[in-house]
């Protein structure tokens, strides 16, 4: 049986942006690092996240935030906090804004390397007397801000995580801040999302809770992630997409498996976490076919699909309407880089929770087979 954890206090539904400076005053953050990025700025939603705090501008921001962030940029954002004297972090973005922020909040209170803090180093550190941390999700993807790590690429090319499940003071979700999201994002978040509720149900760890918060997670983003795409005002469609991301990062503590597995190292070179995830899942999903069993007509009846579909068919049909590139080709992966790929795969903490054992030579094919 896993460990159960269910630990972040989260404040869930439309308009609850407007509870930010209640939770800074609880804890104690007059000086807060705000961390988005240039995006979420300059679509306005940083200024809609802060409508309700009075003196905002006043507050120093880092928004100097990779598509998937960096070891180096984590030390940047501590050393404003550091100079600028800060007393809390607030992370407002999407995942990379929001792991970024919590890596910037292990480093603003603990020692470099932040590789000494790595889930994947030989005898990680532990973090220390880290400063309050809110975050609030600007996509329905990641579920970082209640995640348990923080997914960086350290400074010696590795992505993997910063084990942090007890870092986040408090989440705000407020789905009104996805609602400028564009078609093509809100589809690669969404499928990021959906990747997460189907690993971890996938993963065989025994955890019932998690598996039945997966499974409705699942249910909510195959009935709402084409209207979310189409209709980014359709609130409804926005209410579910970020309750069913929040979902499958809660299911993390059963681990992940192949899709993610892969997804890092590939991250590591550049590629987007979510795209890559929708690429992947279809062929993943049917590698791991002899060993799901019954799992695989419960997530067909999750999608309103018959018993017996063929998953991957599905799911790539699925990545077809919503716009998301069909192979690695598509978006820029090389050939080259496959092999590579493959055998960094073996060591990554995904790998250990794949419901069906594989090795270099199966991650390889599977590399081939997407792209």
């Amino acid at each position: 049986m896993s460990v159960l954890q269910f630990l972040t206090a989260v404040h869930f539904g439309h308009g609850e942006r407007r509870v930010l400076p209640r939770l800074m005053a609880q804890h104690g953050m007059r000086l807060p690092l705000f961390v988005t990025d240039k995006g979420v700025i300059k679509a306005g939603v940083f200024a809609l996240a802060q409508e309700a705090v009075g003196d905002a501008g006043r507050f120093p921001v880092f928004d100097d935030v990779p598509v998937n962030p960096t070891e180096a940029a984590a030390a940047a954002g501590a050393a404003l906090y550091r100079a600028s004297g800060c007393d809390g972090v607030i992370g407002i973005g999407g995942g990379a804004a929001l792991d970024l922020a919590k890596a910037i909040a292990v480093l603003a209170t603990n020692a470099p390397p932040l590789w000494n803090y790595c889930n994947r180093h030989a005898a990680p550190s532990d973090i220390v007397d880290a400063p309050p941390l809110l975050l609030m999700p600007t996509t329905a993807g990641t579920g970082s801000e209640v995640g348990r790590s923080a997914v960086i690429v350290f400074d010696n090319g590795i992505k993997a995580g910063v084990r942090c499940p007890d870092i986040v003071s408090a989440a705000i979700c407020d789905p009104e801040l996805t609602r400028a999201l564009p078609p093509p994002v809100t589809a690669s978040t969404g499928m990021d999302a959906l990747a997460h509720c189907i690993e971890t149900y996938c993963s065989p760890a025994v955890n019932p809770p998690a598996d039945a918060i997966s499974l409705d997670g699942m249910q909510r983003i195959f009935g709402h992630l084409e209207r979310a795409v189409a209709q980014g005002d359709d609130m409804d469609a926005r209410w579910n997409m970020m309750m069913g991301s929040l979902e499958g990062a809660i299911s993390f503590q059963k681990g992940i498996g192949a899709v993610h597995a892969l997804a890092h190292p590939l991250g590591a070179l550049g590629f987007h976490h979510g795209t890559l995830n929708a690429i992947l899942m279809p062929h993943v999903l049917r590698w791991n076919r002899p060993a799901l069993g019954d799992k695989w007509d419960t997530m067909a009846r999750q999608a309103g699909w018959p018993p017996g579909s063929d998953l991957g068919t599905r799911l790539t049909e699925l990545n077809a309407r919503i716009g998301i590139p069909p192979r690695l080709r598509d978006i820029g992966v090389r050939q080259q880089d496959l092999a590579q790929v493959a055998r960094q795969a073996l060591a990554d903490n995904a790998h250990k929770t794949n419901p069906r054992a594989t090795a270099e030579a199966d991650y390889l094919a599977i590399l081939e087979a997407a792209y």
